[in-house]
């Protein structure tokens, strides 16, 4: 029996994705949640397990195409009726090594004073696996994951031509690079995992160095010479179209709906920052963990929305209502090799500085692989974006769509500054504060962004608001 197999509804409200690469031909056979393809959406690369077990009889997208949902993408010779599943919508796995989420801890009691005002239903979810709502990052609820094959699949023989090919994106595109085919790479890495290291062992002598030298870039500050700046000008075309599509698409619809929906103002403050960037330094000597300056300032941000909830709300256009949380679900705006993406932390309110400092290394660290899962897209109520990473003083963010704020940091920089009377060197830095100026008013803003400033200002202080 041939059967096809279209393209899935991926979430998000998503109506199309781009085939990205197929990672099975014509006439193979493959088990079922096998990966058999890379797909990106507006917001994640994921691979799409094969619905089936059977074996490939025809491929009708090539990689690069956008594909609608609903339109076919492959056709599967089965072998009979019992071997198509009842419930054909595959699991959705993240780029690479499976990301596991745990359980969403426990919400504490909250104040009277800051109960939801949310009427039932209006409230965007963020479902957990400790609720039984699978996640696109983990298998779902009885259906097998692609290491194991379901009852009734037929058992085949792993051999280099037949086992699936776990990789990550850079590393696929260096093996492309060099012409090599991933399914004869032997994997090294944990799980199967083929590496960067596998991928220059399995290289011709004669390919591998010129592939792999480090292209040659002067260092940062230093100035090129006339020839050698029409030299370089003289390898680059004149002109060089690049498609709308992907994340960058997917950023600018977002922006220009941020900016169209609702008003927007920012306001700024300039703080002394010493105490927190000193006991920054104190912990990473202590703890060994990477504390770091941003993991501080989405401490003080989560304390200080305790006392200004109108800052963590959303404005709930078609039922007439301001929708206070009582929860923080904490975007960090992370630069990724696709463009810029605002995953969050679910109940980062809930959290101390340890386990913050954590999440945010995870999340940058999934989102950079392209392994982001669409359910951590959506759902913020608030968020920071770190500019001063960059070396910029200052911004004025742009809001996430439906959000009332977004808080900007800036560089820390080694300043004078009035410090007990005197001029001293000090640990200066701005945050920035952009809102929706429907939700917040400026007197709000300013008095939430003075209070995040003077935790920062003197992070001891935090031990009163806990």
């Amino acid at each position: 029996m041939s059967t096809d197999f279209a393209m899935p509804d991926l979430g998000e409200g998503l109506t199309e994705s781009e085939l990205v690469a197929w990672h099975v031909t014509v006439g193979e056979l493959v088990e079922l949640n096998q990966p058999i393809a890379e797909v990106e959406t507006a917001k994640a690369i994921v691979q799409l397990p094969s619905p089936f077990a059977g074996t490939i009889s025809q491929l009708y997208v090539e990689p690069g195409t956008i594909v609608a949902v609903g339109s076919r993408l492959v056709a599967f010779d089965l072998a009979d009726e019992a071997d198509a599943p009842v419930e054909r919508n595959s699991v959705l796995v993240g780029y690479g090594p499976t990301i596991e989420t745990g359980t969403r801890p426990k919400r504490k009691a909250r104040g009277a004073g800051r109960a939801a005002l949310t009427p039932q239903g209006t409230v965007p979810s963020v479902a957990s696996p400790s609720a039984g709502t699978p996640s696109a990052g983990s298998p779902s609820a009885g259906m097998p994951s692609a290491e194991t094959p379901s009852a009734g699949a037929p058992t085949v023989a792993e051999s280099p031509a037949s086992r699936p090919v776990r990789t990550t994106p850079p590393v696929r595109k260096f093996a492309r690079d060099l012409g090599i085919d991933l399914s004869t790479v032997r994997p090294t890495g944990d799980g199967g995992l083929i590496t960067r290291a596998d991928v220059v062992a399995a290289a011709p002598v004669s390919a591998a160095p010129a592939a792999i030298a480090p292209a040659a870039i002067a260092p940062v500050g230093v100035a090129r010479t006339a020839s050698e700046s029409k030299a370089a000008r003289g390898t680059r075309p004149r002109e060089t179209r690049i498609p709308i599509r992907g994340v960058r698409k997917a950023t600018a619809e977002a922006m220009v709906r941020s900016i169209t929906d609702s008003p927007q103002a920012t306001v700024f403050v300039t703080i002394d920052a010493t105490a927190t960037v000193d006991l920054v330094s104190q912990l990473r000597q202590r703890t060994g963990q990477k504390v770091n300056v941003l993991a501080m300032t989405a401490k003080a941000a989560c304390l200080a929305l305790a006392d200004h909830p109108t800052l963590n709300s959303r404005w709930d256009s078609a039922n007439q209502e301001i929708v206070e949380y009582g929860y923080v679900n904490l975007g960090i705006a992370v630069a990724t090799p696709r463009g810029l993406i605002v995953p969050n932390i679910p109940d980062a309110d809930l959290l101390n500085l340890s386990e913050l400092t954590t999440a945010i290394a995870e999340l940058a660290e999934t989102a950079r692989a392209g392994t982001t899962a669409p359910k951590a897209l959506t759902g913020g109520t608030f968020s920071i974006t770190n500019v001063g990473v960059f070396g910029v003083d200052a911004g004025t963010p742009i809001l996430n769509p439906g959000e009332a704020a977004i808080l900007a940091l800036g560089v820390a920089r080694r300043r004078p500054w009035e410090y007990r009377n005197e001029i001293a060197l000090r640990d200066v830095l701005t945050l920035s504060l952009t809102f929706d100026h429907r939700l917040v008013d400026g007197e709000q803003g300013a008095k939430f962004l003075v209070d995040v400033g003077a935790i920062l200002g003197n992070p001891g202080l935090a031990l009163t608001l806990v």
